[in-house]
C-alpha cells in the first residue's frame, strides 16, 4: 500500500492544491491530507479555519477514486511527528511518501531531524511555478538520504500569496472563496467588500 502524506500550510488553500490532490489520487492507494502550521512562516488566518477550507477543497473533488481524506490528526509542526502517527495508524508496512512543492526544497535541511525523516519516507517534489528545481537544492536533500522523485504535474499558476495580496480569486475554487467570504478571513476580501459597497 502506497500512501502520500500531504500537510498544507496554505493560507489559504487554492485551486492549486485541489489539482495537486486529483493528481495524488490517481498515482497513490490513499491521499492523507491535513492543514498545517509552518514555523518558518506566519499565518492569517486561524488553523480551524484552515482546515475547514482545506476540507471543502477536498471535498469539491469528483474522482471516481474516492481515496483523499482529511487526516487532521496526523498534524504537527514536526513532520517526523507526523510520521510517527501516520505508522501508528496504518504500519510499518506502508510505502509513506511525503510530498512538497518545489519552493521547499531548500527548506527542508533545516526541518527538525530531517535527516531521520527523509530516511524512512520517499520524497515527491511539485513542481510550483517560479520555483526552479535546480541541482543544488536536490544535492543538499540527497545527502540527508532522501529518495526523491518529482511530480510530472505542472501545477496552477495561483498561490494563496496572490490570493492575501491582490485578492486574486481566480485562485480560489468558489466554496472557499464563499467561505472566506462569510467569515471575513482576510484583509483584502474585507477592502473588496468595502469598495462594492462603496460603488452601490
Amino acid at each position: 500500500m502506497r500512501i502520500a502524506l500531504f500537510g498544507t500550510s496554505a493560507d489559504p488553500p487554492t485551486a492549486g492544491h485541489q489539482i495537486i490532490l486529483e493528481w495524488l489520487s490517481c498515482h497513490f492507494d490513499l491521499v492523507a491530507a491535513w492543514a498545517a502550521e509552518n514555523p518558518f512562516k506566519s499565518h492569517q488566518a486561524a488553523l480551524s479555519h484552515r482546515v475547514a477550507m482545506l476540507e471543502l477543497v477536498i471535498e469539491d473533488i469528483s474522482f471516481p477514486r474516492h481515496n483523499i481524506y482529511l487526516e487532521q490528526d496526523l498534524s504537527s509542526l514536526r513532520s517526523l511527528e507526523t510520521l510517527d502517527r501516520a505508522k501508528q495508524r496504518w504500519g510499518n508496512q506502508v510505502s509513506y511518501t511525503l510530498v512538497v512543492g518545489s519552493d521547499l526544497l531548500q527548506q527542508l535541511p533545516r526541518w527538525y531531524r530531517s535527516q531521520d525523516l527523509l530516511q524512512q519516507v520517499e520524497l515527491l517534489v511539485v513542481p510550483r511555478p517560479g520555483y526552479i528545481i535546480d541541482e543544488a537544492s536536490l544535492s543538499g536533500v540527497k545527502h540527508l538520504g532522501a529518495k526523491i522523485a518529482i511530480a510530472s504535474l505542472i501545477g496552477l499558476d495561483v498561490s494563496s500569496t496572490a490570493y492575501r495580496e491582490h485578492g486574486d480569486l481566480q485562485a480560489l475554487i468558489p466554496s472557499v472563496a464563499n467561505y472566506i467570504q462569510q467569515q471575513h478571513l482576510y484583509k483584502c476580501q474585507d477592502e473588496s467588500s468595502k469598495e462594492r459597497i462603496h460603488t452601490c
